[in-house]
């Protein structure tokens, strides 16, 4: 047991550390030994350090890169089947997007939940109460009858508050197994399954639908797949201290803290920013680009309409394969050309992010206005846009940990991933497919003019892409002040959970050097 002042300045207060810990008393500066008041010793921990195998760590990543995957199969498994659940439940496109828009709202309701629990209590309980909560509901969705659409809206909103847990805490759980280079390759692998896993949720859902005729099936392979997951994340995967693989040699657990508030830096302010415009895109393309991609088949005379189920469209399996492809090049160009290049540039990071997302814009519109002229040219440009969109997953990531400090870091993600999901992929559904409904019902009612509609609600994308890339740019003008800031010792919210996990942290230098 060790004795740290308490931070009322009513006493001490006992921290359990397992008897592996023992305290030096060192004067603060300013202060005499034997002065009174609060704060008048800063106890150092020495203590052995917290350490994990290398293979151990390399199969806790794996499990959770395989938990992200399936994550994201879920998040699009709907896109890829949009048509036919369409006519099943009689949804109009308007309403079609509110099944999205309802997904990402619970699931950005329930993250600032789940991120204050990953920051304060056990990550993996947490971890495991999202996955059974995901796959239970995706299994009970299958068996809802067409008059009781409204159930299924329901369904998708708790399947997002499921979803919520595995992407608020699981960067966190990686940040604290991983440091500085071997992080960010870690990184760039996990978010590799971003759009790999959104791509494989077309594919699956395409697939099942054409090989039983019957969108219910995509949903009872899921929670198969989800089960192995949870077996694997409860035998498998860790809960480290909080901050374990930063170096800290001395924790001094009575110094001031400053608030969570006072932490937040102006880098993480425009970061999330343009994660933000990154998830409205990926939201509205995710969504509608299958549904667009079909009909500008119907124009140009390559698909007949769909009239009846199953529409045996070839569109969302292109596109979902596409998604794989583009996502892996992607995330590896992007992690390893933001690994090189800040060797010579320590604000490349943002740098890389903002030229991405500037070239993508560009790619995004060319693509939608040659979708009528040539098809072709079309996807050149829609595979492009892809490739530099998913340039930045795992790079604005590295971005969150380097400037925030070890324990605000849950909440951090969990700010991050509801801003980005208020202001991005929970209304950009919603509203192309408003505005292309309210386009449509003002032009004659043909394929045609559905194809327009659409194509007219994509183009504001384009320009919020645009403005992302701005924000990445102000996030380098501010990039290395704020690192050096998080990096401060005594900086961050303390909390009761933490207290024991301090104790741990003096020699963790160790996992890097294990790693």
């Amino acid at each position: 047991m060790c004795l740290c002042p308490d931070t009322s300045g009513t006493g001490t207060q006992a921290v359990m550390d397992g008897g592996t810990s023992a305290e030096s008393r060192v004067p603060r500066p300013g202060r005499q030994p034997g002065a009174s008041g609060e704060g008048a010793w800063a106890p150092r921990m020495v203590s052995s350090p917290w350490s994990l195998s290398r293979g151990r760590a390399r199969a806790a990543a794996a499990v959770l890169c395989y938990i992200n995957l399936l994550n994201y199969m879920n998040w699009f498994i709907v896109a890829g089947m949009l048509l036919d659940i369409q006519n099943f439940f009689q949804i109009s496109d308007s309403n079609a997007g509110l099944l999205q828009t309802v997904f990402v709202c619970c699931l950005l309701l329930s993250a600032p939940v789940f991120g204050y629990l990953g920051d304060r209590h056990s990550r993996k309980a947490a971890l495991s109460i999202g996955i059974l909560l995901w796959s239970g509901t995706g299994l009970s969705s299958s068996f809802i009858s067409p008059q009781y659409s409204w159930l299924f809206f329901l369904s998708r909103g708790v399947v997002g508050i499921g979803s919520a847990s595995f992407s608020t805490i699981a960067p966190t759980v990686l940040g604290d197994l991983f440091v500085r280079d071997q992080r960010t390759r870690v990184l760039a692998i996990f978010y590799i399954f971003i759009p790999v896993g959104s791509g494989l949720g077309y594919v699956l859902g395409s697939a099942v639908l054409q090989l039983t005729g019957n969108w219910r099936w995509a949903f009872r392979v899921m929670p198969c797949l989800e089960a192995v997951a949870l077996i694997l994340l409860i035998v498998l995967v860790p809960d480290p201290p909080r901050g374990a693989a930063e170096k800290q040699e001395e924790v001094a657990m009575g110094d001031p803290r400053s608030s969570w508030c006072e932490d937040v830096s102006w880098s993480f302010v425009w970061s999330t920013l343009g994660v933000t415009a990154i998830t409205f895109v990926t939201g509205a393309l995710g969504f509608w680009a299958p549904k667009f991609l079909f009909e500008a088949r119907v124009v140009h005379g390559l698909q007949p309409p769909c009239l009846q189920d199953p529409c045996n469209s070839q569109d969302s399996l292109i596109f979902g394969i596409l998604t794989v492809v583009t996502g892996i090049i992607g995330v590896v160009l992007g992690a390893e050309a933001a690994r090189r290049y800040k060797k010579v540039n320590p604000r490349a990071e943002p740098l890389i992010c903002a030229c991405s997302l500037l070239a993508a814009a560009l790619c995004l519109f060319l693509a939608l206005i040659l979708a009528r002229v040539t098809l072709l040219a079309s996807y050149v440009f829609l595979v492009l846009g892809e490739l530099l969109l998913s340039c930045n997953w795992a790079v604005v990531a590295d971005i969150l940990l380097s400037v925030v400090v070890p324990r605000c870091r849950g909440t951090a993600e969990a700010l991050q991933i509801t801003v980005g999901h208020v202001l991005g992929d929970a209304g950009s559904p919603y509203l192309t497919g408003l505005i292309s409904g309210t386009l449509r019902a003002a032009r004659p009612d043909s394929y045609l003019q559905s194809f327009l509609s659409l194509q007219y609600s994509f183009l504001g994308c384009a320009f919020v892409i645009a403005l992302g890339g701005g924000c990445f740019l102000l996030t380098a003008l501010r990039l290395e002040t704020d690192q050096a800031r998080a990096r401060q010792p005594g900086t961050g919210t303390s909390d009761s959970k933490d207290a024991e996990s301090q104790a741990l942290l003096s020699s963790t230098g160790s996992i890097a050097e294990n790693l």
